[in-house]
């Protein structure tokens, strides 16, 4: 099978990296950003171009949700497969008169993080019952977590991943502000973050809350509200509030 990942972002770069490694190969890179698919393409040893799109039999679209469509329809060829990797979009939001499906691994991808992409979850969903096998045989080999979802299951796979990844790292910036504010090492705060997303391997993360707000302690979360102002200040309320709410405290 002749496959071509477009993007030069997290997403193709590890995607192109895992098939490697699972000796599937990729015949060919695209996409606009020279600088970044020739750092892949030297990494992976994988052809390029920022012109000329190769032929292929799967075409896998590896780049920002906004620009799926447009860049769905630089592909001509009828007689393919097209696959997107969105945890949002549908396929039916790839415009040419190919095969379509969606190919979407549930991580946060960033070039610097090393990834056990083993352990990855792939979500798959395509028209019909071949190329759903071709796309799941794929994953199959890269991963031992392989699932077929529809597109208004895989909505709420993404929101849940957003819950999960996208808000809790933002918390960790907001954490890091008040920590560097004070002079405090953020470093000091990673034994105890890794401790609590550890904890919920074993332990419902309903089960394993702590801290004042499900203690309903008022003096500290009043204190701790005298520490903080602008958006960290309406932060702390939102949470606290939640978790109560959550235990009806």
């Amino acid at each position: 099978m002749q496959i071509v990942i477009i993007g030069s972002g997290n997403v193709a770069f590890h995607l192109a990296k895992a098939f490697m490694l699972s000796q599937i190969p990729v015949a060919q890179i695209f996409g606009r950003n020279e600088q970044e698919l020739k750092s892949i393409s030297s990494a992976l040893n994988i052809p390029f171009s920022t012109e000329r799109l190769e032929k292929a039999d799967l075409y896998l679209i590896c780049v920002s949700d906004n620009a799926v469509e447009g860049v769905s329809d630089i592909i001509e060829e009828k007689n393919c497969l097209v696959a997107h990797t969105s945890g949002s979009l549908p396929k039916e939001i790839l415009k040419g008169q190919y095969r379509k499906a969606s190919f979407y691994p549930l991580q946060t991808f960033s070039k610097a993080k090393e990834l056990k992409y083993s352990e990855i979850p792939f979500f798959i969903e395509a028209e019909n019952a071949e190329d759903l096998t071709i796309l799941s045989g794929l994953a199959s080999r890269i991963s031992g977590h392989v699932m077929e979802s529809t597109y208004e299951k895989r909505k709420y796979i993404h929101l849940t991943a957003v819950f999960a990844c996208n808000f809790v790292n933002h918390l960790f910036s907001r954490a890091k502000e008040i920590s560097d504010s004070q002079e405090i090492p953020f470093d000091y705060f990673l034994p105890l973050i890794d401790e609590t997303v550890q904890k919920i391997h074993s332990v419902e993360p309903k089960k394993a809350q702590t801290g004042p707000a499900v203690r309903n302690d008022r003096r500290i979360l009043e204190l701790h509200e005298e520490l903080l102002q602008g958006e960290s200040l309406e932060i702390y309320k939102t949470m606290n509030h939640s978790i109560q709410k959550m235990y009806e405290l």
